[in-house]
């Protein structure tokens, strides 16, 4: 049995940065410090910055008065920065850079008299955010279908949340193409998550069984375990190494593990040692590919 850890996984530059911020300044501030929403979706890294004392605020209205809020990687809209300034809470902005270039892009987008379509997950906090950018002209469209549905327009500006299926945006766009005059197309897919969804798909062809480990609310996890099953539907997502059982693993001779931008490297440690604890009491021996760093 082998064990191949995918080339290209685990945090992205944003989320680094963004918990760096996080636990710099909970190190400055003496006061409550709290989140905008989780960090990042990952349940183990809440769990350790809750120990830390850094807690999550659903929204503005469960925010401390005088308290230091930290925006996370996936940003906000113009309207939540505007309502935090006037609750007079201290603001720590993390949003991750490439989130927002898109930002900029779409408030560039919306000074022009057309629609700017966001292909992405209604509910994603970082859409949400966009959203907000484009003064009333975007609208979210989540699959191939619903992009069909549109009316037929004479200009349209098309972008990506960040985190998006690059294989998802480009049916959208091709469903587009027929029913648009003018079509303004915009791949702002962060390099980080191509080049992950690249590595999973090369290792979903390699291996019998492939584990994608990571935080079930997180879509671009969730995107890996998509782009994966296409290729292996002998694909399995979960949270943590506890939910790796001798079945999954049964009749696998190569096994692949990859993450998404917000499963930290332990996670990805702790799934190798199950499955070589697994193999050790139930199977034969194994050898081991360790992921780079």
């Amino acid at each position: 049995m082998e064990i191949i850890v995918a080339e290209n996984c685990g945090l992205c530059y944003g989320v680094k940065r963004a918990l760096n911020i996080a636990k710099r300044t909970r190190r400055r501030e003496s006061g409550d410090v709290s989140t905008l929403g989780d960090l990042i979706h990952n349940p183990q890294v809440i769990a350790d910055l809750e120990s830390l004392g850094i807690r999550s605020a659903d929204g503005p209205d469960g925010l401390s008065p005088g308290g230091t809020v930290i925006l996370r990687s996936h940003g906000v809209s113009p309207q939540v920065y505007a309502l935090l300034k006037r609750k007079k809470i201290k603001v720590v902005d993390a949003t991750c850079p490439i989130v927002r270039k898109i930002q900029e892009l779409v408030q560039a987008q919306a000074a022009g008299n057309q629609e700017i379509v966001i292909v992405g997950s209604k509910e994603h906090p970082e859409t949400r955010g966009l959203i907000g950018y484009s003064r009333g002209k975007g609208v979210v469209i989540e699959n191939e279908k619903q992009a069909g549905s549109l009316p037929v327009r004479k200009r349209r500006a098309v972008i990506a949340q960040s985190t998006q299926d690059l294989y998802l945006f480009e049916k959208v766009v091709a469903a587009l193409v027929g029913r648009t005059s003018e079509l303004k197309v915009y791949n702002t897919i962060c390099l980080s998550t191509q080049t992950r969804q690249k590595s999973t798909s090369e290792l979903a062809a390699r291996v019998d069984t492939l584990f994608i480990v990571g935080g079930k609310s997180s879509s671009n996890t969730t995107k890996l375990f998509q782009i994966s099953k296409r290729i292996l539907p002998n694909t399995h997502f979960i949270e943590n190494a506890a939910q790796i059982t001798p079945r999954m693993l049964r009749g696998a001779e190569k096994i692949g593990i990859s993450g998404g931008a917000s499963t930290p490297p332990e996670a990805i440690e702790e799934a190798v040692r199950k499955i070589q604890e697994s193999f050790a009491e139930n199977f034969d021996e194994e050898k081991s590919v360790q992921c780079p760093r």
